[in-house]
């Protein structure tokens, strides 16, 4: 669904006198139970049911350009499949007990499972920055001969360099790799994201783009959708996560994805505000249909002996109760009638709040008239009130 090495190079040049060295260094609402007699026995309730430092370069790598095969047989074993929930990704260990994934793979999520090869780690959510779509996890049952990857910079990815992409492909395909070049750089809002045209699919999210000389250059998160365009993929900047783990989060709600959506002629914030309002009142109106069945049998159970006249001015009858002398009562019944209607008044006010709280929440995140209306009467649940 989610450090920088110096390159020290050595120049020794021999005669018969001396050795000269030369060192470069490049910098639910509650139920109220029925009180009453007879006819409330059976009386239905609502359904609950429904900052560590940044790690130390890693001095041991080989700074050279290797061949591809080498650079994908040092970085695979440093590579996990991620399980959060219903969510699958990819991260990878800096160290042996921390590992570095996209926020969006884990969200919602306290702890994992990591999979690399036939090993299973259990690791705990330890930082978050929604801003740079970035989290740091933490492993419990760490190796310490486990592979790690060496973090470089986005300083040194040219246009045209060779990057390769590793990953676990629509969450089941581990150690995925793909190749492609850096095609550009680009700022987007306070991110740096680094497009190339090698694939990323779903459940690469949160593995290493690296460069030739294994280092990691960005954190895989997202592709463009391919009738938007060919080879369109983005990693975030690798920079990102060194200010994560040097304890600078950001919790902004712009995230790189609807950063790259915006500037590339997506919806706009307000347009995702009522997408968002008008998933959750959607979600409302089933939770409210659900537990208005059994509204709907406690009232054709006992309306026709309790019940003399009420109105009918939504799709359900016993929403009469909603409105002032909604329900006459028929004295001449034997049953208690006025405790059976004092119950369905009682059951039926946590379905009128939620609806009514749901409803100004969509009207604020600008969800049209219309779309809820047409929510209702898609689950019998149109009122007169509700527009009032």
């Amino acid at each position: 669904m989610l450090c920088v090495g110096a390159i020290v190079t050595m120049f020794l040049m021999r005669d018969t006198r001396a050795v000269e060295t030369t060192v470069v260094s490049t910098p639910k609402p509650k139920p109220v139970p029925a009180a009453q007699a007879a006819a409330v026995e059976d009386a239905p309730a609502i359904d609950e049911s429904t900052s560590p430092p940044a790690p130390e370069p890693d001095t041991k790598s080989d700074p050279k350009t290797s061949s591809l095969e080498d650079v994908v047989s040092r970085v695979l074993p440093a590579v996990a499949s991620i399980t959060a929930g219903p969510s699958r990704g990819t991260g990878f260990f800096i160290r042996p007990n921390q590992v570095l994934t996209n926020a969006h793979v884990i969200q919602g999520q306290n702890s994992v499972t990591l999979q690399v090869g036939t090993v299973t780690y259990n690791a705990r959510v330890t930082t978050v920055s929604t801003g740079s779509d970035l989290a740091l996890l933490h492993v419990s049952n760490a190796n310490p001969d486990q592979p790690v990857l060496a973090m470089g910079s986005v300083s040194s990815a040219r246009v045209g360099q060779e990057v390769i992409a590793v990953g676990s492909a629509l969450g089941v395909l581990s150690n995925t790799v793909t190749r492609g070049i850096v095609s550009a750089v680009r700022q987007v809002g306070n991110i740096t994201l680094i497009q190339t045209d090698a694939a990323i699919n779903p459940g690469n999210s949160g593995g290493p783009l690296v460069d030739r000389s294994g280092l990691v250059i960005g954190i895989n998160s997202l592709a463009v959708a391919a009738q938007a365009g060919q080879g369109l993929a983005f990693a975030v900047a690798i920079d990102h996560a060194t200010d994560l783990l040097n304890g600078q989060v950001s919790n902004a709600s712009q995230t790189p994805l609807n950063a790259l959506s915006k500037a590339m002629g997506g919806p706009s914030d307000s347009d995702q505000a009522r997408a968002k309002g008008e998933s959750a009142y959607a979600q409302v109106m089933e939770w409210a249909a659900h537990n208005s069945v059994q509204l709907d049998a406690y009232w054709d159970k006992y309306a026709g002996s309790c019940v003399s006249s009420s109105s009918r001015n939504g799709d359900r009858p016993w929403f009469a109760v909603f409105e002032t002398n909604g329900v006459r009562i028929n004295g001449m019944s034997t049953l208690n009638c006025q405790s059976w209607l004092e119950t369905l008044q009682t059951n039926a006010e946590p379905i009128r709040a939620a609806v009514e709280t749901a409803g100004e929440a969509a009207r604020q995140n600008g969800v049209y008239p219309g779309v809820l209306r047409d929510l209702r009467r898609r689950h019998r649940m149109n009122w007169a009130g509700w527009d009032r």
